[in-house]
C-alpha cells in the first residue's frame, strides 16, 4: 500500500506541476502537500497512521494538486457545474474547504485517541476535534489574508473569493460541515482500524 500511495502522490504531483495556470499560485496551493509528505515520511515508522487516514490525506493532497494546477476558481469540471446549475461562481474551493474539515477531523481524532488526551467522553472528544477544525480553518483564512497583503494582486487566484463577500465565513462553514460529517460517518470504522494498530 505504501508504494501505491507514493506512486499516486508523485504522478498527480507531476501532472499538477506541468504547465499550471500560474506558477506562484501553484506553489502556494501545493506547499501544504509538500509539508504533509515530509511529515508522513518522518513519522511513518515511529508513529504509523491508520490506512483510512493515509487514504484521506492522499485525497486531500490530490484536491490541493488539482486546485494548484488550475487555480481553485478555474477548475474546468466546476466551470461546467457552474453553467449547468446556473451558479455565480466556480465552487471547487468549497470542495477544498470541506476536505479541510473532513480529513483533519480524522487526523485530530486519531492523535487525541492514541495519546489518550480525552478519555472521559465521546462528546468532549468530538467537541475538541471540531474546535481544532475551526481553529485550523480560521488560521488558514488568516494565512490567505497575510499572503494577499504581502503579494498584492498576485494573490487573487490564491484567495479565490471570486467577488463573494462571505467567502471566508462560508469556507469555515464548509470545514465545520466536513468535520461533523467525518465524525458521523467514519468514527466507527476508524475505531476498528485504531484497534488494529
Amino acid at each position: 500500500m505504501k508504494y501505491l500511495w507514493i506512486c499516486i502522490y508523485v504522478l498527480v504531483l507531476i501532472w499538477s506541476a506541468y504547465a499550471p495556470k500560474d506558477h506562484f499560485t501553484w506553489f502556494l496551493e501545493v506547499f501544504p502537500a509538500f509539508i504533509g509528505f515530509i511529515l508522513l515520511s518522518i513519522s511513518y515508522k515511529k508513529f504509523p497512521l491508520t490506512p483510512l487516514l493515509y487514504i484521506l490525506i492522499l485525497i486531500h493532497m490530490i484536491i490541493l494538486f488539482v486546485g494548484g494546477h488550475y487555480t481553485y476558481a478555474e477548475v474546468p469540471l466546476f466551470d461546467t457545474i457552474k453553467e449547468v446549475f446556473n451558479q455565480t461562481r466556480n465552487n471547487y474551493d468549497k470542495v477544498g474547504h470541506f476536505a479541510q474539515g473532513f480529513i483533519p477531523a480524522i487526523l485530530a481524532r486519531e492523535i487525541l485517541i492514541r495519546f489518550e488526551v480525552v478519555k472521559a467522553s465521546k462528546i468532549w472528544l468530538n467537541y475538541i476535534i471540531l474546535s481544532i477544525i475551526l481553529a485550523f480553518s480560521a488560521f488558514y483564512e488568516l494565512i490567505e489574508w497575510w499572503v494577499a497583503l504581502a503579494t498584492g494582486e498576485d494573490a487573487e487566484a490564491f484567495l479565490g473569493t471570486q467577488g463573494y463577500m462571505w467567502d471566508t465565513q462560508s469556507d469555515m462553514g464548509y470545514a465545520l460541515m466536513g468535520g461533523i460529517l467525518a465524525l458521523i460517518f467514519l468514527s466507527r470504522y476508524h475505531d476498528k482500524q485504531l484497534k488494529n494498530l
